[in-house]
């Protein structure tokens, strides 16, 4: 298990056990902490499970799901309807006001900020008070790290109480049951039987026709190289799907959102599994749970004798929203109706448009410390660099980049004080290491610099291609157009 899903599950667990805990007077308590946080729930997120699982079965799409799979499975309707009501009770969620702002949000704000620096920051307008009363808001994200979950949360609460898609990983107790009671809905991202996502796609839509705020990770899982990954559209097609109606087009809205940290929790972890996708060897079972806890043992160390340093910035740059109507009334021109032409073409065109807010999200990816700083030490040749050399080439990609209107973190100071931050992690992970009066590279860690500077490459410029051609982590192949 990475770090990243270890801290999860601690902070998970905190709030399961400290739900039981505090039942008595629950709904006083949670109604007290929602009115502080000043933040808006989407009424239909505390609509009981029974209610929406009897919509979903007298669906008729789902209905006519369950015929189709029964002839061609040579399958009796009952046991079709019978997987129908496994998937429904995977899938659907049960939100808690108390779970959420009462526990989750304290647990949140002290492990993040125990963590990491969190900031925050719009690139725009902030959609609270700027959208429609009746505006459906879709957020979508990049993904670094299974934090992202908690920050994104955290960052947003005093607005809204989002609701993820989430993956299997989160498949095991107690995360199934909080993440549930947080809201979170969870989908089989490699799951193709048609039943099953029929099922899926009349939830989505449900709550998306009742108003519910979702946040969906676009690339549809982690960055393992540390750029950006192509768009997954799976989700947002369902999402989209609500458009049959037309009074339902105007209400659809997306709001772009770039995460980005100095330190990814799961960083190794992830470099270790495009290694394996190379075909290099994946470490056993037992090798990972012994790093996680020689993680553990260390900074537990760190933290007794008063070592202990936080892992830099966790940074989130939250878009300007646009509505979803003026690319809908386009289809309707260019085709006659985006849901009356093939599947096939009508997927191509969601890709577009899933591609131009990946677009949108790489634009205003925020720059920290760390990644400024591998940026700077991927664009020389060799791993010696003098420190004037790479604070000057510092000082220039942060012009560069404030020319661009890139989301440099301006809170950080002068190029010297933004290496300082940079270097106290670099140094702690054994990344560069002083040597005379520069800095040098050390062979292994190598990935790492190239993993945090892909992370901004695309902002550098005329910087840019110098970083990429001396990346030497292996490039991805380029993905089909997939569902999830």
């Amino acid at each position: 298990m990475a770090p990243a899903a270890w801290i999860l599950g601690v902070t998970l667990l905190t709030a399961l056990v400290a739900t039981i805990v505090v039942r008595l007077g629950a709904t006083r308590i949670a109604l007290r902490a929602l009115h502080r946080s000043r933040s808006r729930i989407d009424r239909f997120k505390l609509t009981k499970k029974p209610f929406i699982r009897e919509t979903l079965l007298a669906d008729e799409a789902i209905a006519q799901a369950v015929r189709e799979h029964a002839a061609e499975n040579s399958m009796d309707e009952g046991k079709a309807w019978s997987r129908v009501e496994v998937y429904i009770d995977e899938i659907v969620p049960f939100f808690n006001i108390l779970t959420y702002y009462k526990i989750g949000l304290v647990v949140s704000r002290v492990l993040l900020n125990f963590f990491y620096k969190v900031s925050a920051e719009y690139a725009g307008r902030p959609s609270q008070g700027t959208l429609p009363r009746d505006a459906i808001v879709i957020y979508l994200m990049n993904h670094r790290s299974n934090a992202d979950y908690v920050l994104v949360g955290y960052v947003l609460s005093g607005q809204v109480a989002i609701s993820y898609a989430v993956g299997e990983w989160a498949r095991t107790f107690p995360l199934e049951y909080i993440f549930k009671s947080f809201g979170a809905y969870f989908i089989r991202r490699k799951y193709r039987e048609k039943l099953y996502h029929t099922v899926l796609e009349r939830y989505v839509q449900l709550i998306t026709r009742n108003g519910v705020t979702q946040g969906i990770f676009l690339e549809g899982g982690l960055s393992r190289d540390g750029k950006l990954g192509k768009a997954k559209i799976g989700l947002l097609d369902y999402v989209l799907g609500v458009a049959r109606e037309p009074s339902m087009r105007r209400r659809l809205y997306v709001v772009p959102v770039a995460i980005n940290y100095d330190r990814v929790l799961e960083d190794r972890s992830l470099l270790r599994e495009l290694d394996a996708r190379e075909g290099g060897k994946r470490p056993p079972r037992r090798a990972q749970l012994g790093e996680v806890v020689r993680y553990v043992w260390w900074n537990m160390a760190r933290l007794v004798a008063r070592r202990w340093r936080r892992y830099g910035r966790a940074s989130v740059v939250i878009g300007e929203p646009f509505p979803l109507a003026p690319w809908l009334e386009q289809q309707e021109r260019e085709t006659g109706g985006l849901f009356a032409i093939e599947r096939t073409e009508r997927l191509a065109r969601v890709q577009a448009l899933s591609d131009s807010v990946i677009d949108r999200i790489a634009a205003i990816i925020p720059v920290t410390p760390v990644t400024l700083a591998c940026a700077a030490i991927q664009s020389f040749d060799g791993d010696f660099i003098s420190h004037e050399k790479l604070l000057a080439r510092m000082g220039e990609m942060r012009d560069v980049l404030r020319e661009l209107n890139a989301r440099v973190i301006h809170r950080e100071g002068s190029v010297e004080e933004i290496f300082d931050r940079a270097w106290r992690m670099l140094k702690m992970r054994r990344i560069l290491v002083r040597v005379g009066a520069g800095y040098s590279v050390l062979p292994g860690n190598r990935p790492l610099v190239s993993y945090y500077a892909n992370s901004i490459s695309h902002l550098l410029g005329p910087f840019a291609e110098g970083v990429r051609e001396r990346d030497q982590l292996p490039a991805l192949a380029a993905g089909t157009v997939r569902a999830f």
